[in-house]
């Protein structure tokens, strides 16, 4: 399995109508509606907004309207041959007076969801753990040096709390600084 590096925008014209493919790493189902509701927002004046996502065993597709089956399921057959987890991929399109008929239009989605994975990195996702740390100001240097080489955020309240991703074949390093407050959620996590 594997999502995408960056989030990405490609635009494609095709027989004068434009297509705007913009492409989403997510962690969640939540955050899909929010971002369409940002998208329609974004280009109010576009004719159709299809989609596709698939997170886990969470797979949807839409086609906002365009004949069944012509363009949200070319979508997201786009992220299945490539693999893809945790990725919304959302196609806006403003109709350019020509009529695609439902191969062009399935050919013309196809593209754009295509064209648009051209412009980012796939990266491999990994079984994992994002886990939460919370600890005095004080300890901060030394779990900084732990964790130089995960991703990590920190927030600073009363304590420091840490939220880091890390390999599960890498959990018992963390061993080093402190067992006993760790708590951990499963997750899978990009490399």
């Amino acid at each position: 399995m594997y999502t995408i590096k960056n989030n990405v925008r490609k635009e494609i014209e095709i027989k004068k109508s434009r297509f705007i493919t913009v492409l989403y790493q997510l962690n969640k189902v939540e955050e899909v509606i929010p971002l369409l509701l940002q998208i329609k927002e974004e280009y109010k004046d576009a004719t159709h907004y299809c989609y596709a996502y698939i997170i886990n065993e969470n797979k949807k597709s839409s086609d906002d309207n365009e004949p069944s089956g012509t363009a949200g399921m070319p979508i997201l057959q786009v992220l299945e041959k490539n693999n893809l987890n945790y990725v919304l991929c959302i196609v806006i399109r403003y109709f350019g007076g020509i009529k695609l008929g439902a191969g062009g239009l399935v050919r013309a989605y196809t593209k754009s969801a295509t064209e648009a994975l051209k412009e980012t990195e796939k990266i491999k996702l990994v079984p994992g753990y994002e886990i939460e740390i919370k600890i005095p100001y004080h300890e901060q240097k030394r779990l900084d040096y732990i964790l130089k080489e995960y991703k990590f955020t920190k927030n600073f309240n009363n304590k420091v709390t840490y939220k880091i991703l890390i390999p599960k074949e890498e959990i018992n390093r963390l061993n080093e600084f402190n067992p006993k407050i760790i708590q951990e959620t499963q997750i899978e996590k990009e490399n």
